[in-house]
């Protein structure tokens, strides 16, 4: 079966341009990446169906505006929930629809259009992902491994001021301290750690005794902002501990 753009735009609107590609049709649509590029969509016939997909160029889009791509548990919940909305499958990266007839394309056009308009505004959500989302995972990642936990704390140090670790953990084996540390600035990371720093110092009392807590530093290390200094900074205070690396985070809270 031989399918014209012709065919294609009478189904989809004039906002949508048509071309062929290959063995594909491309579809121009009237839709944005956040940057402004443009979104295009591709469609296929197999002899039995249609198939409208991205190729994987939302997705690709996506990484490539990250520091560093790390889809978290959260991110791809995110990602399930935006196609299962839209109809969309995702596989291989390529979000997929499926239409029957060429009457049913231009639906499908639109299902994939507004999926891959959805997954693009993520980015908005990854770049300014903050300590305190990162924060929550850690909470959830806590309450999975059934480790008993106080959030923000209020505690005092020798200075007489007020420090709020992240966490305070207790195991049946010791209790721990934990500072969780994300950003995607370089300046903001400087601060962060310098902050930190302080706390453990003003805390280190805290470190002595039959009941001694255990300090961890954990970076996020998704985001290449941290320098070598930074982990040696800490590392003199406290264990240092990475969130790519959640067993070994997790052996410092117990052993």
């Amino acid at each position: 079966m031989t399918i014209h753009c012709e065919d294609i735009a009478r189904r989809v609107g004039q906002l949508f341009v048509c071309t062929t590609v290959n063995e594909y049709l491309r579809i121009r649509t009237p839709y944005l990446y956040p940057d402004g590029d443009v979104i295009d969509l591709f469609i296929k016939w197999d002899e039995r169906h249609f198939t409208v997909t991205d190729l994987g160029e939302t997705l690709r889009w996506l990484s490539m505006q990250m520091v560093s791509w790390s889809k978290t548990k959260k991110q791809l919940e995110l990602i399930g929930d935006i196609c299962l909305t839209h109809g969309v499958e995702l596989f291989k990266g390529m979000l997929t629809a499926r239409a029957a007839s060429l009457e049913e394309v231009g639906e499908a056009v639109t299902r994939v259009s507004q999926a891959a308009l959805r997954l693009s505004d993520l980015w908005f959500t990854f770049r300014v992902r903050s300590v305190e989302s990162l924060t929550d995972e850690v909470e959830d990642f806590l309450k999975e491994k059934e480790i008993p936990f106080e959030r923000g704390e209020s505690i005092p140090g020798r200075s007489g001021r007020v420090w709020r670790p992240d966490f305070h953990t207790r195991h049946p084996n010791r209790s721990a301290l934990v500072y969780v540390m994300s950003t995607g600035s370089r300046s903001v990371a400087k601060g962060m750690v310098e902050s930190v720093v302080a706390s453990w110092y003003d805390l280190s009392h805290l470190k002595l005794g039959k009941e001694a807590y255990h300090f961890v530093s954990l970076f996020d290390d998704a985001y290449d902002v941290w320098k070598d200094e930074d982990f040696k900074l800490v590392s003199d205070l406290s264990e240092v501990a990475y969130w790519s690396k959640p067993d070994t985070f997790m052996e410092k809270l117990v052993a």
